[in-house]
């Protein structure tokens, strides 16, 4: 079917949360992943430049938009405010339309950052950051009353810390999880029979796999498994004569330390922790600190999320900023602090227009930044190798005046992470691989060109790409480029003219729930303190 001079009018996203290029490139080469070597054989493919950071609440969202985060709106799990709280973000803070959107009639299932669902022309079922599955996740809500019954004990997520210290049991978890996702993209394709304009479907198992087991033999027994499915989807595709997209948000990598931004700038004088006085200070006395509390509390059968689940949220940020630990929000002083590091590398200056506790006059904002920079690039390992990149929020972000200031990742084996502690560096612990930029596109269709590579590829290029490829107009205020690369010369999307149509924004808003359960799965991939 491929490299005819048809076109296709229906696509199908398969999402693969954390996969990296590399990995498909060296099994499929060897015939190891027979399914993915078919996509690459009878359509284009190659290596899918991530966000900065490279993570899922920024990715995700830019492949379904195809604007970067300062037009779509979402830098990270926990939206920071002016008055130094946070919440978590949800589907209401997406500012730029999704491919879900635009399509009619269209099946989402599992995408990171949709709840709460839309109300779509077809079937949502949302994914990564719902809270739990007692809340209603499923658009129509009817359809979650189906998927209770087919899928018994179906789960957003594992709880990754109870296998930090049985690990042996976690490949069959994951497995499990993988199954049940499969099953419910079953129920949803039954669902969507042969009427549909866009299905987009995201398995997120290999990212949570990698974070805690980076080692070749059981990687390729799952990717095996990844193999098996995109099976499935090519035949379901083709049935229906739809362009099939293969995705990744990013890519991943070993990691060896973990480096502590937050301390390197209290070290070189920018950041200072709140001092142990007052409420504080009685409690730092007694040797009381957030640890101590939690473990005294668990052990009477009260965990940190009972608390959190049944008071107010703005009493638990009353009450936590008077209790003594290294948490990135809570603990510094703002009254003196310059800078802080807040969620995946996203560094903010105390900018006196932006924050409450402002120190920092606007005027000085790009003399700070430009030391920060300094700063931060002169962090070496003992061989004198820099372990971060730094990236200028300005360049990142260039439409939005309340983004980040600088975004700093480790790099070459090195995590970046905010909590403040008196070192610089640490032990990864249980985490062994975290995010890389290059992650994967491959798409196969009736008019992709057969062996086709695309070169210079990012997140933001998937959706104009998919919809140019399908006959229907692109946002005109889309980030991404169609990748004309992918399709065949004699086909329709390279022949037509790029159509351009207005869209608006969402509604916004926030949502009052409670995400404790999510905090405490994000805690264990070490995305949050």
């Amino acid at each position: 079917m491929s490299g005819s001079s048809t076109t296709s009018e229906r696509a199908f996203v398969l999402g693969l949360d954390g996969v990296p290029w590399r990995l498909i490139d060296r099994w499929s080469e060897a015939g190891k992943l027979p399914n993915f070597a078919r996509m690459r054989e009878e359509g284009a493919s190659g290596v899918l430049e991530s966000t900065r950071p490279p993570t899922t609440p920024l990715a995700w969202p830019s492949i379904a938009t195809g604007v970067w985060p300062d037009k779509h709106g979402i830098y990270g799990f926990q939206r920071l405010s002016e008055e130094y709280t946070q919440r978590m973000y949800t589907s209401r803070d997406r500012r730029q339309p999704a491919l879900w959107d635009l399509l009619s009639p269209a099946h989402v299932g599992n995408v990171p950052m949709t709840y709460p669902a839309s109300e779509v022309d077809g079937t949502m079922v949302t994914g990564m950051m719902t809270p739990s599955t007692e809340r209603e996740f499923t658009h129509p809500p009817e359809l979650q009353s189906k998927l209770e019954e087919r899928i018994p004990e179906y789960r957003i997520s594992l709880d990754y810390p109870e296998y930090a210290d049985r690990l042996e049991e976690f490949p069959a978890a994951v497995d499990d999880m993988l199954s049940k996702r499969r099953e419910l993209m079953r129920l949803q394709m039954e669902e969507a029979g042969d009427d549909w304009q866009l299905f987009f479907f995201v398995y997120t198992a290999p990212d949570r796999f990698q974070h805690l087991v980076w080692e070749m033999d059981p990687l390729l027994e799952h990717y095996k498994r990844l193999d098996e499915i995109l099976g499935e989807v090519i035949e379901y595709a083709d049935a229906r004569g739809a362009d099939l997209y293969v995705v990744s948000d990013h890519g991943f990598g070993p990691i060896e330390t973990l480096v502590y931004v937050n301390r390197i700038l209290e070290r070189e004088g920018y950041l200072f922790r709140q001092e142990n006085e007052g409420a504080r200070g009685a409690l730092a006395s007694l040797g009381i600190s957030r640890d101590t509390i939690t473990n005294t509390l668990e052990r009477v059968g009260i965990s940190e999320e009972v608390l959190v689940s049944t008071l107010p949220r703005r009493l638990v940020d009353s009450v936590a900023e008077q209790i003594p630990g290294d948490h990135a929000l809570y603990d510094v002083d703002y009254e003196r602090t310059v800078a802080f590091v807040h969620g995946a590398g996203t560094c903010y200056i105390n900018d006196a227009e932006r924050f409450d506790h402002g120190v920092v006059d606007p005027s000085d904002v790009p003399t700070i930044k430009a030391e920060l920079v300094d700063v931060f690039e002169s962090v070496t390992d003992g061989d004198g190798d820099r372990v971060l990149e730094v990236f200028d929020g300005d360049e990142l972000f260039p439409t939005d005046d309340r983004s980040p200031d600088l975004v700093v990742n480790g790099r070459d084996g090195y995590d970046s992470r905010n909590a403040i502690t008196d070192e610089t560096f640490g032990e990864t612990g249980t985490y062994a691989a975290s995010h890389r930029s290059e992650g994967i596109v491959l798409c196969r269709g009736p008019s992709i060109d057969p062996g086709a590579t695309l070169r210079s590829a990012r997140v933001v290029d998937v959706a104009p790409t998919l919809l140019h490829g399908i006959g229907e107009p692109i946002p005109e205020n889309t980030d991404g480029r169609v990748l004309f690369d992918a399709f065949d010369e004699r086909a329709a999307p390279s022949r037509t003219k790029v159509e351009r149509t207005a869209v608006s924004g969402g509604d916004g808003g926030e949502v009052e729930e409670d995400f404790s359960d999510v905090e405490d799965r994000l805690k264990g991939l070490g995305y949050m303190e």
